[in-house]
């Protein structure tokens, strides 16, 4: 009886062990391989076989895969994007300050979606995976980094330090907002799919990322802060060389208006794979919007003409504090990377990517207007501190 017992003991373990072993390997196949799963298994197998693997999951939505906070624009693997919530702060802001000015909601109705299925019969349907990205490697007071460049960083020490510009605060033109790939472009519908002709690259204003910089610019306008949007198209017909192009086009501005301080490129990223696309989006008021993901970049190369990096990195940790505040889960993490994209044009110069190419142009839009009030906030902190 003793010995039988002991077999049933053994066996147990035994039959335990290969279990477990069967599952790990499930869970690492479904992150390795990207099998056409539902998004609470991939969430859980990532959570399984990740170390600190905690994730933001959304049930009515899919989990994205991870995307690459890089400014590549190339598709990145499939595996399942990690993310932790930051921990809940009080905001700071009034419930007026938050309030934007001048969006117009141009929410699809059931017949422009019919016919933009009709355009497409006969099209393979693709899915659109959503994902809330909030979780960096480094963070102070609700501000999340993901610190890539070749130097640590103090987020505390930048916060409570004085930017390198002051803003004038008269008629003058104080923000200048353009874009390097001015025809990068987003998804028209909010559907959960796209279809296989998807080209997210468009000429028309109305659809690229001139859209959000129309709304950032109206957004500092109406809170009485001049800004200009530049639109000059950058990248087309060639896309090599286009940040030498848009430096020239900056560096007119700059000329003609001194009084500027803040120059802004506006972007949108791009994530996914052959078989989908991702977009960052998060839900602020009731309405959906697109992430923003900051860039600030380290001079790795000690080139004396970004000497004044850690100007930038400031800025950008500012904007994303007033981002933390205001909009919780807006932003993704700050992207802190060796890289310089224009910003050794001055000390307020920043890289923003709004969204991704499978957002709609009216969650991007939305987020313009919202990132416009994050921008006049933070400015008109620094001037009353």
């Amino acid at each position: 009886m003793k010995n039988r017992k002991l077999s049933l003991h053994n066996f147990c373990i035994v039959s335990a062990s290969a279990a477990l072993l069967c599952f790990a390997l499930i869970c690492t196949a479904v992150r390795l391989y990207s099998c056409d799963t539902k998004d609470c298994f991939n969430t859980f197998a990532a959570q399984s076989t990740m170390p600190d693997g905690g994730s933001k999951y959304t049930p009515e939505k899919v989990t994205a895969p991870a995307a690459a906070d890089n400014k590549s624009k190339k598709n990145v693997n499939n595996n399942v994007i990690i993310n932790s919530p930051h921990p809940d702060e009080e905001s700071n802001a009034s419930a007026e300050d938050n309030e934007v000015s001048g969006f117009e909601s141009s929410t699809a109705t059931d017949d422009e979606i019919a016919e933009y299925d009709r355009e497409h019969e006969g099209e393979q349907q693709l899915p659109v995976l959503e994902f809330t990205s909030v979780q960096g490697d480094v963070a102070f007071a609700g501000v999340q980094v993901k610190n890539s460049a070749s130097t640590d960083i103090d987020i505390e020490e930048e916060l409570s330090s004085r930017l390198g510009f002051t803003l004038t605060y008269d008629k003058s033109p104080q923000v200048l907002i353009y874009h390097t790939h001015t025809t990068e472009s987003f998804l028209t519908y909010d559907t959960g799919y796209y279809y296989e002709s998807f080209y997210p690259r468009s000429k028309d204003k109305t659809k690229n990322v001139c859209a959000i910089g129309e709304e950032i610019v109206r957004q500092l306008n109406a809170d009485g802060i001049t800004a200009i949007h530049d639109t000059t198209i950058h990248d087309d017909p060639s896309y090599t060389g286009a940040y030498y192009r848009s430096a020239d086009t900056v560096n007119e501005y700059l000329k003609k208006y001194p009084s500027i301080k803040v120059v802004i490129d506006i972007h949108r990223d791009g994530i996914g794979t052959e078989s989908g696309r991702s977009k960052p989006v998060c839900t602020v008021n009731g309405k959906k919007a697109a992430q923003f993901m900051i860039m600030a970049g380290y001079n790795c190369d000690d080139d004396p003409a970004f000497d004044d990096w850690e100007y930038n990195l400031r800025f950008a940790l500012k904007l994303q504090k007033t981002a933390v505040d205001m909009y919780p889960d807006l932003a993704r993490p700050l992207y802190f990377g060796d890289f310089v994209y224009n910003m050794d044009i001055n000390t307020g110069s920043l890289l923003i990517e709004v969204g991704a190419d499978s957002n709609t142009v009216e969650e991007v839009r939305y987020t313009g207007a919202l990132l416009g009030k994050i921008i006049s906030q933070t400015l008109k902190k620094e001037k009353n501190s």
